[in-house]
């Protein structure tokens, strides 16, 4: 049996590079894995995955359209920066009174004020996080998202939303950028295009909101810790809009960051410590659930008063 998983621990990261894999699949394996298998593998690749979270961030900034940010405008802009900032009060408010620790809160509204999980990999190397805090977070953030990608559109719909209405209200609203777009898909081509906009801003606040939790984060014995992949993150983004024949090859890079990322989150899940996640206690799903439902009714409402 042990043998079979030893083997299985190398099969699922091969398996990341095929088109039906996805990344709450490879996580999904990865703590199914955790329940039966503790080997060596587990250990070493633990200490590396960091690394390559980080790697992977970098290589998705070559396929962000600078153009398209741009292009949002002004009513983007500050309801995506409103939103950042009122989700990431309000998850640190929720996660101190429902007694959850400091790294997961953060990861929790890191996760859901951005980009769901692409903003916890970017936001826990910067916080010291451990693999257990990032595993379940990345858990809540992932079954949210994907109830998110079903049930928007139905909402959407009983309100009679038009298209350009949900198109702001799901970038802002769901964690993920496939849901978004799986969403916006689902309800119109306006619907899409305004979406998938607002959620490239959103997105780019990973940099800023990193660098801030970098700045606090330290303490009186050691120095802040300065995200320098962030700043790879940006070279990349800049590189990808303004180098010229570069479009294969960022295509590439992006299509490779997309698998390290579901690798990493495999990894990440086969390293939970159960135990740990079992003191965790259902109080940091509930943060989970609050803050998105926090977010989505104060967006749309803020969505009806500006247009």
């Amino acid at each position: 049996m042990q043998k079979f998983l030893s083997k299985l621990y190398y099969i699922v990261p091969i398996c990341c590079f095929f088109p039906f894999f996805s990344a709450p699949l490879a996580l999904f394996l990865g703590i199914i894995l955790a329940f039966f298998y503790k080997g060596e593998e587990v250990v070493k690749t633990g200490k590396l995955t960091k690394y390559l979270l980080q790697a992977s961030i970098v290589c998705m900034g070559f396929s962000m359209s600078m153009h398209e940010v741009i292009q949002t405008g002004k009513t983007g802009f500050m309801i995506t920066v409103g939103s950042v900032v009122i989700t990431v009060l309000a998850g640190i408010g929720l996660g101190l009174l429902l007694k959850v620790g400091k790294n997961t809160t953060l990861l929790i509204s890191s996760g859901t004020a951005i980009c769901g999980g692409s903003a916890i990999a970017a936001v826990a190397p910067v916080l010291g996080a451990k693999n257990n805090e990032i595993s379940f977070s990345l858990a809540v953030v992932f079954v949210l998202n994907a109830v998110g990608l079903f049930i928007f559109p139905a909402i959407g719909h009983l309100l009679q939303m038009d298209q350009i209405h949900f198109g702001y209200w799901a970038a802002i609203a769901i964690h993920d950028t496939s849901s978004v777009v799986g969403a916006c898909s689902a309800y119109g081509e306006q619907a899409l295009q305004v979406g998938t906009t607002v959620k490239l801003t959103r997105t780019l606040w990973i940099i800023p909101l990193a660098l801030c939790i970098a700045f606090f984060n330290k303490n009186k014995t050691s120095k802040i810790t300065i995200p320098w992949f962030i700043f790879l993150f940006v070279v990349a983004i800049v590189i990808g809009n303004y180098i010229p024949g570069m479009t294969e090859t960022n295509e590439h890079l992006s299509w490779l960051g997309k698998k390290g990322m579901m690798i990493s989150l495999f990894f990440i899940g086969a390293s939970i410590n159960l135990e740990e996640v079992k003191k965790t206690g259902l109080n940091t799903f509930l943060l989970g659930i609050l803050l998105w439902f926090i977010i989505a009714v104060l967006s749309l409402y803020w969505i009806k008063l500006m247009f």
